[in-house]
């Protein structure tokens, strides 16, 4: 299925983490290119970002951003060591007891005492789960839109294939006509230049000229290189580099008719099938 390079994608996951906004924006590239940003505390996801993106993309230059809202609870929260406090008091108060002179602890030295406060490492095995989720479902509606692009892509290349197809066959309808009037041209020279040649010399000049202006193959080929481009259209994998050749072949084959061309019509059927070939190279470069 032919997919678009040129795409642009954006999907918000709200986790018990925060909110995840992944942003994934392509271009055209002749190789896969892939620039990743993340926020410092998730730096550590980049390998797997990249290692996600060659697996399910083929080409283009990839730009990977992340944006990470943090959740109110996300950041390490603060515990009280409620056993060390309770020790803590019953030997103030062992203290109040026998020396009660002594000043009693406050409750700010007892905060400062080393251990009372703990703060609650956050689950990081957890928080790069459920980023990694979150950029397998961004890369899953950022190639959904590479698809519906290249869909559309490819229906505008198929109705450009569709028109050369009836550029070949007005061609190849009229050609004999076309020889013919070759024909008659060549012998009306020769009357104007009063040449008195052997009639069966003068046949085999005209075949041999007829032959060399035949354009039969060329309109086969284009006729079967069409029938080819439909067939890597409706394909399941990555299509584009088939294509740019398919695309060289063509040019080839309008070229090769054009030179050949010796009349008006003619002529005129090859510029139409070169336009036709132009603006299918143009949109074959947006495929992946």
């Amino acid at each position: 299925m032919p997919r678009s390079m040129t795409a642009y994608g954006r999907t918000e996951t709200d986790t018990a983490f925060g909110q995840f906004t992944w942003e994934l924006r392509a271009v055209n590239h002749r190789y896969l290119e892939c620039f990743v940003r993340l926020p410092e505390e998730l730096r550590g996801l980049e390998s797997t970002v990249r290692k996600t993106v060659a697996e399910r993309l083929n080409r283009g230059k990839i730009e990977v951003g992340l944006r990470w809202n943090k959740s109110d609870t996300t950041d390490s929260a603060l515990l009280i060591n409620q056993a060390l406090v309770q020790q803590l008091a019953d030997t103030a108060k062992s203290l109040a007891d026998s020396a009660p002179h002594l000043a009693p602890m406050s409750i700010a030295e007892v905060l400062k005492w080393p251990g009372v406060i703990e703060a609650q490492e956050l689950d990081k095995d957890a928080l790069t789960q459920a980023c990694s989720d979150a950029f397998n479902a961004a890369v899953d509606d950022f190639i959904a839109t590479r698809e519906r692009e290249g869909n559309a892509l490819a229906a505008a290349i198929a109705e450009r294939a569709a028109a050369i197809k009836t550029h070949v066959a007005e061609l190849r309808n009229y050609r004999p006509a076309v020889v013919e009037r070759q024909r008659d041209r060549l012998l009306k020279r020769l009357e104007e230049l009063n040449i008195d040649a052997d009639p069966n010399r003068i046949e085999q000049e005209i075949v041999i000229a007829a032959s060399k202006l035949d354009i039969a193959e060329e309109l086969d080929r284009l006729d079967a290189h069409c029938d080819e481009l439909s067939r890597v259209l409706n394909r399941k994998d990555a299509v584009g580099r088939r294509l740019d050749f398919l695309m060289q072949e063509f040019n080839r084959e309008a070229n090769t008719l054009g030179s050949k061309a010796q009349d008006s019509d003619t002529t005129q059927h090859a510029v139409e099938i070169k336009v036709l070939i132009e603006q299918m190279r143009e949109q074959v470069q947006n495929i992946e």
